[in-house]
């Protein structure tokens, strides 16, 4: 008895209807012929359409394999592609703009830096203000903002959209404008508990040990300065210091304007740098301290208490001013280590497992915003703003 099937059943068998060569590889294809081919080959013949021969033994064996190939290679189509969308559309979602309103001093900076320089994936930053409504941040440098607010953004914000609070200076340097305490969602600051921390630099670990460096000194004590004000501690706590000990001063001040790489040799050059602060308050330590370790002279620091140093660097890499009862005290100190070099060298100890990293304002800020943005896409708010930066 002749059993007739349509031809696209006996394809169907093969793996080669239209239905199960979508997504189907030409390998997984010439593994169903090969397993189906014994089959083939033994038993009495018989037509089912056009070329079409199948042995009377072999028919129901093949139906039943042929279902359960359909399954076990159609399946995964089914089963998977759905699975590799929506994690696509995860991956893809995590991708965020940040848009920076105000070029922070009025200097631009490349915008597509954040994967080279630092290893963050999936930020966009961009400057186009037309950007605004589909921006998941806006990117707001404080010493921009003018005191009617009347340059800040003034469209409504969109309600997935996060205001980025970014500052540097201290409080005592800070304009505190009306209108700012229920803005913003987020604050990028070198404060430790700000939402994004970023501190003016850092100590990282080294990967393989070494020795100290301590290279020759032509000068005892030196400090650069730009910003004199009479009123400053550190301006009075100089003037009593240089009484007892010489200090090399540069910097507008002193009618002495150095550019970067005079800076840099300067510094290296002298045992000691007075990294003193502008003013004093937690955590607002700033390159003044790390530019000092990075270029191998030991920092006296005034600022923070000694304890909040330590919070960031080892307590024998500085000298802190608080530790001598006087600016007389002081000097003797440094004239006694200037004379025993072993002394001396015992604060370049750090050096051993350390190694000093400067953070790059402000294109690094705005990638560490970036990368923050990402990670927490739940809603906040900065509601105690003045209270937090300027009274704390």
């Amino acid at each position: 008895m002749l059993i007739k099937f349509r031809e696209s059943c006996y394809l169907q068998l093969w793996g080669r209807s239209e239905n199960l060569q979508e997504g189907r590889s030409p390998a997984h294809i010439d593994k169903t012929k090969h397993i189906m081919k014994p089959f083939l080959l033994t038993g009495q013949m018989t037509y089912l359409g056009p070329n079409c021969r199948i042995g009377h033994q072999s028919l129901m064996g093949i139906l039943l394999l042929g279902c359960l190939l359909t399954c076990l290679l159609y399946r995964p189509a089914i089963t998977w592609l759905p699975v590799l969308a929506k994690h696509f559309q995860a991956e893809h979602k995590q991708d965020v703009t940040v848009l920076v309103w105000h070029w922070p001093f009025d200097h631009p900076f490349k915008l597509n830096s954040c994967r080279s320089l630092y290893n963050i994936e999936g930020c966009h930053l961009t400057a186009d203000r037309e950007l605004y409504s589909q921006a998941d941040a806006v990117l707001i440098h404080h010493r921009e903002i003018e005191e009617d607010l009347s340059n800040l953004p003034q469209e409504p914000r969109p309600s997935f959209q996060k205001w980025v609070w970014m500052n540097f200076e201290s409080p005592a340097h800070t304009n505190r404008i009306p209108g700012l305490e229920d803005l913003f969602n987020v604050t990028l600051n070198y404060r430790q508990d700000a939402d994004i921390n970023m501190p003016y630099g850092s100590l990282v670990p080294r990967t393989t040990e070494r020795e100290e460096f301590v290279p020759h000194k032509k000068r005892l004590v030196c400090w650069i300065v730009s910003n004199w004000n009479p009123g400053h501690k550190r301006t009075w706590y100089y003037m009593e210091l240089r009484k007892f000990i010489r200090i090399h001063t540069y910097g507008d001040p002193f009618n002495k304007k150095v550019s970067l790489s005079e800076y840099r040799m300067i510094v290296a050059s002298c045992k000691f740098y007075l990294s003193f602060e502008n003013s004093v308050h937690k955590d607002y330590i700033t390159e003044k301290l790390y530019n000092a370790l990075k270029l191998c002279a030991v920092p006296v620091v005034m600022g923070p208490t000694r304890g909040n140093y330590e919070k960031f660097i080892p307590g024998d890499s500085f000298i802190h001013v608080d530790d001598f009862r006087s600016p007389r005290a002081l000097a003797k100190h440094l004239l006694f280590l200037d004379e025993n070099e072993e002394m001396y060298r015992k604060y370049f100890t750090w050096q051993r497992i350390h190694t000093v990293r400067i953070n790059s304002f402000p294109i690094q800020n705005a990638c560490n915003s970036c990368e923050y943005i990402r990670g927490h896409p739940e809603n906040q708010m900065v509601t105690e703003l003045y209270k937090w930066f300027w009274e704390e």
